[in-house]
């Protein structure tokens, strides 16, 4: 007889008890059922954020005939033609608009970067100078603000408008964004850095050769971050800048959108029929979307490590 079989039921009642307790429902393996419900939702989203862009796409490489014929907006191609895309960056108003959010964009987030990142290691070490200050100082920036008059009179008062300038320094940093590279900063392990400072090195040197390369994660979202909002930014074009030649892509995309005017070199191509005013319209949007639909993916396996963890620690 096995050991099992002699020991008394009691005890065996005894045991059961304390057993691990069963998983929770939303740990057990999904049903057949289940799956086809998940896989059947994720379809629909799919369809609903790809669809629209479909549209836009297909629309913008269609002739003007088949536009018309359409009446708006085209589902299925018939036809293919790259003459939207050849005029808007053939030259004009267009392409230096193009010129404008890509030198906007890279200096832009350059700068951000690094002010960020030196306002969030100089915040991740304890006992620095002002450090309990500044850190108050930043997260009152995020309840209150000063409001658009002030801070358009501020801008107006550095000399700041019709410059390039004025698309940058006004929303240059995001203490959101401070205060996620702060709190991965302070999840590095304290020994590595002491270590280093038995070296004899400086805390530049171990920003640089510690620091920034054990947080590569945090920095490419963080960088994905600022990219897009310096790319998509419209608002401060438009109340700091009165010059058209120095508008952002998003600028004139509204101003097409909206029919407020039409770009410098197009106007003669949609008279004279040989261009839809439509597709101009869906080809600009589409050169909106490329860059960030490019970059997006190389980043995506970053954001559940740089957000949660610089999120939570510290």
């Amino acid at each position: 007889m096995s050991a099992v079989a002699e020991r008394p039921a009691g005890a065996r009642n005894r045991r059961s008890r304390w057993a691990a307790p069963p998983r929770p429902v939303w740990e057990e393996e999904p049903a057949k059922a289940g799956l086809a419900a998940k896989g059947l939702v994720l379809g629909i989203a799919c369809f609903a954020v790809l669809f629209p862009l479909w549209i836009v796409i297909v629309t913008s490489l269609s002739p003007k005939k088949v536009i018309d014929d359409t009446g708006g907006l085209v589902v299925i191609p018939k036809g293919i033609t790259f003459i939207a895309y050849q005029e808007l960056l053939g030259g004009g108003q267009v392409q230096r608009a193009a010129l404008v959010s890509v030198g906007v964009t890279l200096v832009g987030t350059l700068f951000s970067m690094t002010v960020s990142v030196l306002c969030a290691y100089g915040l991740s070490r304890r006992g620095s100078l002002g450090h309990r200050w500044i850190l108050m100082t930043l997260l009152a920036t995020m309840f209150f603000g000063a409001g658009l008059i002030p801070t358009y009179l501020l801008v107006q008062a550095l000399g700041l408008t019709d410059t390039y300038l004025a698309l940058i320094l006004p929303s240059a940093v995001s203490v959101f964004n401070i205060l996620v590279l702060r709190g991965f900063f302070m999840g590095i392990s304290p020994e590595l850095v002491d270590s280093a400072r038995i070296d004899g090195a400086g805390d530049w040197r171990i920003l640089w050769q510690i620091v920034l390369p054990l947080s590569r994660a945090v920095l490419a979202v963080i960088t994905l971050f600022y990219a897009v909002g310096y790319w998509s930014a419209w608002f401060n074009a438009s109340i700091y800048l009165t010059d058209q030649t120095m508008m952002p892509l998003q600028n004139v995309m509204i101003q097409l959108v909206q029919k407020q005017e039409r770009p410098v070199g197009l106007s003669a191509q949609i008279n004279t029929g040989q261009l839809s005013p439509l597709a101009v319209q869906m080809a600009v949007m589409v050169l909106a979307l490329v860059p960030v639909a490019v970059l997006s993916p190389f980043v995506q396996k970053h954001f559940r490590k740089g957000m949660l963890t610089g999120a939570v620690k510290g």
